[in-house]
């Protein structure tokens, strides 16, 4: 009866702040267990990635391809799953794949945001609806007896609403500090790692293009249809716009004539 009770206390408001409470709570959870999966493993997968490019970079390729589910493995992953080995083009795929990550990290953010600054206006409102209603219910020749005694049992019920209005935008704001100081660490972390494993590249550039000019070209087999049978390729033609025909001796002695 004392969750009815409070409900009642605080009005017509209590469902919007509900729905803000449910939010909150919803984002806090999902971004709690996202944090505890990638700091539980993050340092592990860095270390394996940094240590196997020292020595191989395509075991370091075949690890970071295997730790893509994790934001710091997708990071290292996108310059070495690049087959041109380009120190630009190495730089660009860390660069853009860290702003598609952090992005990705600041998930939920506006939501927290939202009801951070919505919840105490909400509450605030539910007062002031609680004390115009009190309010009105004074009357000019109540004024100093008993019958005014409602009236400030109307005006504490009032401020229930702003009281969990201000108690959800608290509880929010908490969590919303903690998540963005995980960011800035994830910064710090992601800048860290990837200027490691840029270094190692520079010190010793991968091969890791599949090149194709290696492959043996087919040769082409040319069908005599006269015989049946099958003849060797023919030679090529000598183009005659591109060397000068050879000139004889006796040509030249004419042409000297």
């Amino acid at each position: 009866m004392e969750i009815i009770d409070i409900f009642r206390k605080v009005g017509p408001v209590i469902w919007p702040l509900l729905l803000f409470s449910v939010l909150a709570l919803s984002v806090i959870l999902e971004r709690l267990w996202f944090w505890f999966r990638i700091l539980n493993q993050e340092k592990e997968t860095v270390n394996r990635i940094l240590e196997a490019a020292r020595n191989n970079w395509e075991i370091a390729r075949d690890i970071a391809r295997q730790a893509t589910d994790q934001p710091i493995g997708r990071f290292l992953y996108a310059p070495l799953s690049q087959p041109i080995s380009n120190p630009e083009l190495f730089r660009l795929a860390l660069e853009s794949t860290a702003e598609t990550e952090l992005a990705q990290m600041r998930r939920g953010e506006k939501v927290l945001e939202l009801v951070i600054a919505v919840s105490p206006l909400l509450g605030l409102f539910g007062t002031v609806w609680g004390l115009i209603g009190s309010l009105e219910s004074i009357k000019i020749g109540d004024l100093g007896t008993e019958a005014t005694a409602g009236v400030t049992t109307g005006i504490g019920e009032a401020l229930y609403s702003t009281a969990l209005g201000m108690g959800i935008a608290i509880v929010s704001l908490i969590f919303y500090r903690f998540f963005q100081a995980l960011l800035v660490n994830q910064v710090k972390i992601f800048r860290k790692a990837g200027n490691d494993l840029e270094i190692l590249y520079l010190q010793s550039p991968p091969d890791l293009s599949k090149s194709q000019s290696n492959l043996a070209q087919p040769e082409v087999i040319v069908r005599d249809s006269t015989e049946g049978k099958f003849l060797p390729p023919r030679k090529r033609t000598q183009n005659k716009f591109s060397e000068p025909p050879e000139i004889s001796d006796s040509d030249r002695s004419d042409s000297e004539n």
